[in-house]
């Protein structure tokens, strides 16, 4: 839990200090963020939430993807027993077709499981996989998407890209459902 709060902590006091043309405060979360505009698409880098890609019908491939499928049940029984004890970090990009397909599917399976929004942090990369103020390397990305779970502010097992089988609601199950319950200090 440590850990997770000293990231949330320096991100808020890394970004404060960005000049206000580089970043772009959410008008719905106020959360910052520096928008690249491509050819054909846009870059979202930096802290974000879900209610940013919801919002702008530039990100529709977000509540398109989301619709299809449903969350594995053994994922969803594993975050629901487990939904305070966690924190999961999610690096992705929005321009990224793995993202595109996979976030929702997590997402899908957060809210499937009760999983609060305060458990979550979506950290938006470039191409480059560089984020503001390099938490990318802090976290040693190399491919997007990649969700960490953490559990007592340490890092307990992370899923990138499609992960092993092809299936990541049921690899984040698996992961969460390793999780043993802490036993009282004396």
């Amino acid at each position: 839990m440590k850990k997770i709060l000293v990231v949330t902590g320096a991100v808020f006091i890394l970004f404060a200090g960005k000049a206000q043309s580089e970043i772009t405060p959410s008008t719905a979360t106020n959360m910052p963020y520096e928008t690249i505009q491509g050819d054909n698409e846009i870059t979202l880098k930096g802290l974000l939430s879900r209610k940013v890609l919801e919002s702008d019908t530039t990100f529709k491939w977000f509540k398109d993807n989301y619709a299809l499928g449903m969350a594995d049940a053994s994922a969803v029984q594993a975050f629901q027993e487990n939904k305070d004890k966690i924190h999961v970090i999610i690096f992705g990009g929005t321009w990224c077709e793995d993202t595109h397909n996979l976030l929702p599917v997590f997402y899908r399976l957060a809210d499937k499981s009760g999983l609060p929004d305060s458990s979550i942090t979506l950290i938006g990369v470039d191409r480059d996989k560089q984020t503001l103020d390099n938490l990318s390397a802090a976290f040693n990305i190399i491919n997007v998407p990649t969700f960490i779970v953490m559990h007592d502010g340490k890092e307990v097992g992370r899923v990138v890209e499609y992960g092993q089988y092809g299936q990541i609601d049921k690899e984040l199950g698996e992961i969460v459902s390793g999780i043993k319950p802490q036993m009282p200090q004396p």
